[in-house]
């Protein structure tokens, strides 16, 4: 058997991989619902994520893995348009003359950040279009000299420097140019005419997941299940798991993003104990969770640091702006404001127009964090008034508030030096494979696209080196 630690995309993306191949999977979540950060809510039609997602152009595996699902042809691609918010005024940024227009820009700006954005480098007066093939020759470059150099120093004070603040808050001196270098290509697929196209799926991603715990199969997931220890000589023996209650005498069932998963007692294993552990015996486990879970079960440390974030679903009678995505350059309770509904219709959630406010946490000594959920409320919809004086609370019908603790890294300089190999045989024990967001894939940007891609990668290694040892073994003794 291969254990999988975590029920997010990218553990169920690994079992899913390794079922193909042959191999028995049982994946456990610690959690009740599994999904990871694309858990989603409940609405008047289609369910909604608790946070904000949506797929770039150049994010394919996950795409395929759609194709693969027979979910592909509900993946619809829209202009997701954007704006700015300076001064009292919310600016429009998706086609060229839009940003021409911009008055807080010389046309010299505007030529700079127009080069940047199409990886031509024009420093010297040469243009070069090599510069920006390698994000990682920016990796130890602090991101506010590379942004003036490769820009202005206006540019950066009036666009860059706000949203790192909106980002990465205290830490954003500490954030590598490569960061920011990748955030443009991953952000680059626009269409002159209208700006960005960003994909998202008819009746939301949890339709994904939903028909990936299918495939994986329910009887191979346990939720409210927690690994508490991995036991190794060498190679990887054997794992514990923790539940709520023995699973051999629970009926009970749990939600997974709107499915449910019923405890299944013919997994193999090798003994339950009195306080609720049961040890199973495993040829190989893939961590598809935070660094801090691997170090807790193998002693491997992490030094990628990790914010957290707070997000609300703000379900409207009216809708708030014009635009899906508002970068705001003023002072606010908030990083962005996503007006979901100007991308996705809003028909599909019995005609309620939906609004995520969100804000990242840096540290969990920050006041927003030790909010209590009505306190956030309150604050965010003051912001909102603050920003917006023709809103008035009263067209809300629902707020909604997600947390987590360990939402995104910190792309700090040096980053590429601290991510967490796939495969961990050499610094642990043969079997044991990372898949978490402190993985390759989630660089230079975490996404449910990475999510898949580290998933793939770890059940790829297992696949292959099954094959290899396969190859060296005996044959088998003919039959009688």
């Amino acid at each position: 058997m291969i254990g999988i630690v975590g029920g997010g995309i990218a553990g169920l993306a690994a079992a899913y991989r390794l079922q193909r191949a042959g191999h028995d999977v049982q994946v456990f979540e610690a959690g009740s619902d599994v999904g990871g950060l694309a858990a989603t809510y409940e609405t008047g039609g289609d369910r909604i994520e608790a946070f904000y997602h949506h797929l770039s152009k150049s994010e394919q595996t996950i795409v395929e893995l759609a194709e693969e699902l027979g979910v592909g042809d509900r993946i619809e691609w829209h202009v997701g348009k954007n704006a700015y918010y300076v001064e009292g005024s919310v600016y429009p940024m998706d086609t060229p003359w839009e940003i021409l227009a911009f008055p807080h820009w010389s046309i010299y700006d505007k030529f700079r950040l127009g080069m940047l954005t199409l990886d031509v480098d024009v420093r010297g007066g040469v243009p070069s279009f090599d510069t920006y093939e390698r994000l990682e020759a920016f990796e130890h470059t602090p991101v506010k000299e590379f942004a003036i150099e490769h820009t202005t120093q206006n540019v950066y004070e009036t666009f860059f420097e706000p949203l790192l603040d909106a980002k990465f808050g205290s830490r954003k001196d500490d954030v590598s140019a490569a960061w920011l270098l990748g955030r443009v290509k991953f952000r680059g697929e626009r269409d002159l005419l209208r700006g960005e196209v960003l994909g998202y799926l008819e009746g939301g991603f949890g339709v994904l997941l939903d028909a990936l715990v299918e495939a994986v199969g329910r009887e191979n997931i346990t939720t409210d299940a927690r690994v508490t220890d991995l036991a190794v000589d060498d190679r990887v023996q054997s794992m514990t798991v923790e539940s709520e209650e023995q699973r051999s005498s629970s009926s009970e069932t749990h939600s997974v993003s709107g499915s449910r998963v019923q405890p299944d007692d013919s997994r193999t294993q090798s003994g339950d104990s009195e306080d609720g552990t049961t040890v199973h015996e495993v040829d190989s486990v893939v961590v598809a969770a935070m660094p801090n879970v691997l170090e807790s079960l193998t002693g491997y440390p992490c030094a990628i640091d990790f914010q957290g974030s707070v997000c609300a679903v703000v379900e409207m009678e009216e809708s708030l702006m014009d635009t899906y995505w508002l970068n705001i350059a003023d002072d606010a309770p908030f990083g962005a404001l996503i007006e979901h509904t100007n991308f996705v219709p809003r028909d599909r959630y019995g005609g309620e127009h939906l609004l995520y406010v969100a804000s990242y946490v840096q540290d969990r000594n920050e006041d927003l964090w030790q909010m209590s959920d009505k306190q956030v409320t309150d604050h965010w919809l003051s912001g909102i008034e603050e920003l917006f004086p023709r809103f008035d609370r009263d067209v809300v019908n629902s707020v909604r508030i997600a947390r987590n603790p360990r939402t995104a890294p910190i792309y700090e300089r040096g980053y590429l030096d601290m991510v967490v190999p796939y495969d961990l045989g050499e610094a642990v024990g043969e079997g044991i494979y990372y898949a978490g967001m402190a993985s390759r894939a989630q660089y230079p940007e975490r996404s449910l696209n990475g999510g898949v891609v580290a998933g793939y990668a770890c059940a790829d290694r297992i696949i292959e080196t099954a094959e290899t040892e396969g190859e060296r073994s005996p044959a088998d003794p003919p039959q009688a």
